[in-house]
Formats: structure tokens, C-alpha cells, sequence
């Protein structure tokens, strides 16, 4: 089951910190970090699943929706807009994102490296597997 996924703040006046270490917050050594930013009204980001990638998606600033169909193909939606939560994603988890905030910035950390040959983009031979 997918449910978000909780870091460390630590409170400060000068301003609060947040961090991820493996093993201790994360269970994958991450092998990828990617953002994406600058998203336009309306769009939508994803819109694919990985065949062995797991992921962990932060709002870094900003909102935006996760919304997740599993193999089975129940449907939720997770709202991030705090950079101490994130959504762990294992891999065959279809996802994408939507309703950005203005300045919304997601956060990608990945177990693997990019491989073009891991992404299923053909969502009904997804939910055929």
C-alpha cells in the first residue's frame, strides 16, 4: 500500500532542516535525483510507470497531486505540500501529477539509474499485466 511518506524536521529558529540518509529514512540507496519545475497551469506531469524503479516524490516548495493507479487499478490521489512529507512509489506503481501550485517544485529520488527501457507509458497494457 502506498502511503506518504514521512522525514525528519528539525525545528529551529533560524529555520527548520529536513534531510534523508540511507538506510535510516529511505530503503533504496538512490542512484537519481531529478526535479521538474516552471510546470504551466492545467498540466500534467508522469502519466507512465516504472517496471523495477522504485521512487520517492517531495514537494520541495509549492503543491501539487499524486495521483496513483496500482496494478489492480484502484485509484488515489496524495496531495504534497510540506517539504517532511514524500511518497514512496514501488516499482509497477502507474502515476502523475497534477493541480501544481504557481512555483510548485517536485523532488525525484530514485533507486536507479535513467533507463528509458524501464518506463511503461501504455497505460492499458499496464493494467493488463
Amino acid at each position: 500500500m502506498i502511503q506518504p511518506f514521512h522525514l525528519p524536521k528539525i525545528i529551529d529558529p533560524r529555520g527548520n532542516l529536513t534531510f534523508i540518509q540511507y538506510p535510516e529514512q529511505i530503503p533504496f540507496e538512490i542512484q537519481r535525483v531529478f526535479w521538474t519545475y516552471d510546470v504551466p497551469g492545467g498540466e500534467i506531469r508522469g502519466g507512465h510507470a516504472y517496471k523495477s524503479q522504485s521512487e520517492l516524490i517531495i514537494a520541495l516548495s509549492g503543491s501539487f497531486d499524486v495521483v496513483i493507479l496500482d496494478a489492480d487499478g484502484n485509484e488515489s490521489k496524495f496531495t504534497l505540500n510540506r517539504s517532511y512529507y514524500g511518497l514512496l512509489l514501488p516499482p509497477n506503481t502507474w502515476r502523475h501529477m497534477e493541480n501544481f501550485s504557481t512555483n510548485a517544485l517536485s523532488l525525484h529520488l530514485s533507486d536507479t539509474k535513467y533507463n528509458a527501457e524501464d518506463y511503461i507509458f501504455d497505460k492499458e497494457l499496464f493494467l493488463k499485466k
